[in-house]
């Protein structure tokens, strides 16, 4: 049995927001991978330098307690162990001389590593 949450506002408290630049990547890159069936999964798992560290995958399973939200036709399911973790985290995508890739506005977390892929 899959339960689902569809957000239909992007501010949700529990939701994730994924901006309009970082959902048009993700959407390039679905594209790219030629399947449909296929979402963006947000988690929070053990691990990194602070403790907790993100992880974003293409998913094409459901899981029990998953949330869904939608950004300019990309879907993004975050898991129910993550949720209160990521709950306000805005995803973005930079793509400067300087930078590029995703980054994450987690107002959740206390503390962060130097790299930003782990927090705590």
């Amino acid at each position: 049995m899959t339960v689902q949450d569809t957000e239909s506002t992007p501010m949700a408290a529990t939701g994730v927001i994924l901006s309009d630049p970082a959902a048009a990547k993700v959407k390039a890159l679905l594209d790219q991978e030629g399947r449909d069936d296929l979402r963006l999964r947000i988690a929070v798992q053990p691990g990194g330098c602070s403790g907790l560290r993100y992880q974003l995958f293409f998913d094409e399973r459901f899981l029990d307690g998953d949330q869904t939200h939608e950004f300019g036709g990309v879907e993004v399911i975050v898991d129910r162990m993550s949720s209160p973790y990521l709950g306000g985290a805005t995803i973005d995508f930079v793509d400067t001389i300087e930078k590029q890739g995703f980054t994450i506005d987690n107002p959740n977390a206390g503390s962060s590593c130097a790299c930003g892929d782990s927090f705590s």
